[in-house]
């Protein structure tokens, strides 16, 4: 019974490929992603190794969660979950007009700018798609902005929290490739930005070329005293993101502790706000603990897998598959960025990101490339995956709060061109590494 469930018989290519197979077996199933990693983690440690492996697999969950950097994830969660609940953003978007109100489109611009300053705030995507969702989708539908173009807007620039500073996924990343997250966020700054400056430009191109597509702007100029008024609600906001990432930036405040001193600056504001209640707190922390759980379970699965496959030599052989492609980096990166693609209409990011980091940063380096351009590029590319059909979250974010007759077919559709700007950006990011001040 020993020999027939010995895996090492098969070496590491055909053993690669039953390990891959196996997992999306029992994905199809419906198990999910953690629990599967996990298993089929076991069983590749009791067929390779013998029951002896066991311990080298909790030795390697024990690295994971005991990591100091991984306190920040939950700390922005709940920072995310707050806001989720206050009327911080309601005011944001509302403060917004003042740039907008007199452009052609304005209310999709300012929803860019409203995405950009709430991913500023939490690095946090789902919360910030549904908020959009509520605030500003209603909003350009009643005004009579294209469907199609109102939906895009609020999918692509609430997925902007994978790229702007504080990003969650940038934080994974860094944990998982041992990478600086203070030199991440410095270099993720300005390619979140050029993103979100590709999503205003197409907004304000589509609209002027077809004006059918957005209303006319609104010319009744805004009273001082209504000016005022509106200003009051970008002060908290700013406060925030200046503190959080302001402390970071000055080498003030770790990312861990910055991450505190946000949740902090949050509760505060609801305070100062009357908006703070013990419900608010108590479900902030209860979908915090929902969201780190599920953070946590696929981080412990995907460390053991890999640290099996590691010692069965699999990122040896995966190594040597990569380079063996082409004596070009660039073509390596390439591939690796369609492998990364092709998992993101599947995966979850958290999966992506503990599965292949520590198989691909390994070859990135071996290139001579930096590390730290390549996490960007990863963020990049996980953009992506958070509007590809079949399985891409942000549309399935969006229809949880749609109105009943807007289909996920519809949905998928609407983000064609703004996954188009996505890949552009992209293709931007590997011909011109210096985007990120590396």
């Amino acid at each position: 019974m020993a020999e027939l469930f010995d895996l090492s018989a098969l070496g590491i290519g055909p053993g690669t490929a039953v390990m891959f197979g196996l997992m999306v077996l029992l994905l199809l199933t419906g198990m999910p992603l953690a629990f599967v990693t996990l298993l089929v983690a076991l069983i590749f440690a009791l067929g390779w190794f013998g029951p002896m492996a066991i311990p080298l697999i909790t030795s390697r969950i024990y690295t994971f969660v005991e990591s100091f950097i991984f306190v920040s994830v939950p700390m922005f969660v709940l920072m995310a979950a707050i806001l989720d609940r206050s009327g911080i953003a309601r005011d944001l978007f509302d403060a917004m007009k003042l740039i907008g109100g007199r452009l052609r489109g304005g209310v999709a611009v300012q929803t860019i700018f409203v995405a950009v300053i709430l991913a500023a705030m939490s690095g946090i995507i789902g919360g910030e798609i549904v908020l959009l969702g509520l605030l500003a989708l209603p909003q350009m539908l009643r005004q009579g902005y294209d469907r199609a173009l109102s939906i895009g807007v609020v999918c692509a620039g609430g997925s902007l929290g994978a790229m702007v500073p504080p990003s969650i996924v940038l934080i994974m990343y860094g944990l998982t490739a041992n990478v600086s997250i203070g030199d991440l966020f410095t270099a993720a700054f300005m390619p979140g930005f050029m993103l979100a400056m590709f999503y205003v430009a197409y907004i304000l191109i589509r609209v002027n070329l077809n004006p059918s597509l957005a209303p006319a702007p609104d010319t009744v100029p805004v009273p001082n005293v209504e000016k005022a008024k509106l200003l009051k609600g970008l002060i908290m906001p700013l406060l925030v993101v200046f503190v959080v990432l302001g402390s970071i930036y000055g080498g003030i405040a770790s990312v861990t502790e910055a991450s505190a001193v946000g949740v902090g600056g949050v509760l505060l504001a609801t305070i100062l706000r009357g908006e703070f209640t013990y419900a608010l707190l108590r479900d902030s922390a209860l979908q915090t603990l929902a969201t780190v759980g599920m953070i946590v379970w696929i981080g412990i699965g995907a460390t053991a897998l890999v640290g099996v496959y590691n010692l069965m030599g699999g990122i040896r052989f995966i190594t040597a598959l990569m380079t063996g492609i082409s004596d070009n980096p660039t073509v390596i990166v390439l591939v690796m960025m369609v492998i990364l693609f092709v998992l993101g209409a599947f995966l979850d990011w958290v999966g992506i990101a503990l599965l292949t980091m520590p198989i691909f940063v390994p070859i990135i380096v071996s290139l001579g490339l930096d590390p730290v351009w390549f996490g960007v590029l990863f963020c990049m590319n996980m953009q992506i995956s958070f509007l590809s059909p079949p399985f891409g979250p942000a549309a399935f974010y969006l229809k949880s709060v749609a109105p009943p007759d807007m289909s996920l077919g519809e949905i998928f559709r609407a983000l064609i061109p703004f996954i188009g700007l996505q890949i552009l950006a992209v293709a931007l990011l590997i011909m011109f590494p210096g985007i990120t001040g590396r």
